[in-house]
């Protein structure tokens, strides 16, 4: 029978428009706990693997599965999925097959404009496979990328030449965790300056390209615009936040629903000490800063509601109003933050080991060292209310 199928960017399309999805994934079950498809109450993941899906058994594994909703099979590639559709088929389940699996999942990236009284132009990257943000900032024939990642390189420059702009920087917030950068490739293949701060930097960092280094205060021209530098530790000793007019894009610093998790750079035994600079930083930092200031985040995750423009962003008022953890005392805040961390990002140490630019894994390992979700933030539930 000729199954259907869908695309990463319709799947996609049908959770954020709400529509109820069931997604059967057929992965063993290691696959399946390491990483998955999830998408907020409107849809139901379950994971039976392919031979147990061609069983007898397979009726009494589906009566609990939501299959009235629109059922899509998924794989690791899209192939053992197909024969998993056309096998539901029989059951009289109509479903879709996902095409290229979670690894077509993986590559789907996605550009919204972020709405604000910025001179400059910004776009909003996301990753729905992982929740990583990245952002474009053009201003005039400039262009800023901010967090890219090494596997969207081509995609940065072909929206910056659409805008009529150059790159002219490639800027992390800080050493990440959770992806390979694609700082130093764009600078490799563009005229691109690559920027990392001088506090990150200290962590030993050993690029085989030239870059710039920027500290606290320092600011960046990009087509007229100003790009502040705002060192906001506490997730690393490096953070640094980067303010463009009433939007900070904050990194791993502070998301739209949660604060960072603080134990990624020293470890289990230097985490209270980094949850109180990472108090610190919130408090006498960030919280500073005007209400109306946009928190544009390195990441999201599914409890994370998008803003009316679409992008995954919030003003600082409405954080400070809505976050219980910027209200806590520090002694609050650090027991809070502590007691419910989630499990450390997949091969963190070589990501970060590559990020530093001390390993080179070639690009389909390096894909494969980041595909899972990200957990850098302190809990995995919304600390919003």
């Amino acid at each position: 029978m000729q199954v259907p199928t869908l695309s990463p960017d319709e799947l996609y399309g049908a959770i954020e428009r709400g529509e109820n999805v069931t997604i059967i994934d057929v992965r063993g079950p290691g696959q399946y706990e390491e990483w998955h498809i999830d998408g907020g109450e409107n849809v139901t993941t379950v994971n039976i693997p392919i031979a147990s899906l061609q069983t007898s058994r397979v009726r009494s594994m589906l009566e609990d599965v939501p299959t009235d909703n629109r059922v899509v099979t998924v794989c690791a590639s899209g192939n053992s999925s197909r024969a998993a559709a056309a096998h539901l088929d029989r059951y009289g389940i109509e479903a879709e097959n996902l095409s290229y699996g979670m690894n077509g999942w993986a590559y789907l990236y996605q550009g919204v404009p972020l709405e604000s009284s910025s001179s400059a132009d910004i776009i909003q990257y996301r990753r729905p496979s992982s929740g990583c943000l990245g952002y474009l900032v053009v201003a005039g024939d400039e262009a800023v990328v901010v967090d890219p990642l090494r596997a969207f390189t081509d995609r940065y420059q072909q929206d910056a030449r659409e805008r009529g702009a150059t790159l002219e920087y490639a800027i992390d917030t800080h050493i990440h965790a959770d992806h390979i950068s694609g700082v130093r490739t764009l600078a490799s293949t563009t005229d691109a300056t690559a920027v990392v701060p001088v506090a990150a930097e200290e962590r030993g960092v050993e690029y085989d390209i030239d870059y710039d280094t920027v500290s606290d205060g320092d600011v960046l021209e990009v087509g007229g615009a100003e790009v502040e530098v705002v060192h906001t530790p506490g997730h690393t000793s490096g953070m640094t936040s980067y303010q463009v007019g009433d939007v900070l894009f904050t990194g791993d610093g502070l998301f739209t629903e949660s604060v960072a998790r603080p134990d990624l750079e020293d470890g289990e035994d230097g985490a209270a000490d980094a949850a109180r600079l990472l108090y610190d930083t919130l408090q006498n930092t960030v919280l500073s800063l005007p209400d109306s200031t946009i928190v544009a985040p390195a990441h999201f995750s599914d409890s994370a509601e998008p803003a009316e423009d679409g992008t995954y962003t919030a003003t600082l008022g409405d954080l400070r109003a809505s976050m219980d953890a910027l209200e806590m005392t520090e002694d609050e805040f650090v027991e809070f933050v502590l007691s419910d961390m989630p499990p450390r990002p997949s091969n963190y140490q070589q990501i970060i080991g590559t990020n530093l630019g001390v390993e080179s894994p070639p690009e389909r390992v390096a894909l494969q060292l980041e595909l899972g979700p990200n957990n850098c933030a302190a809990s995995q539930d919304s600390m919003t209310s």
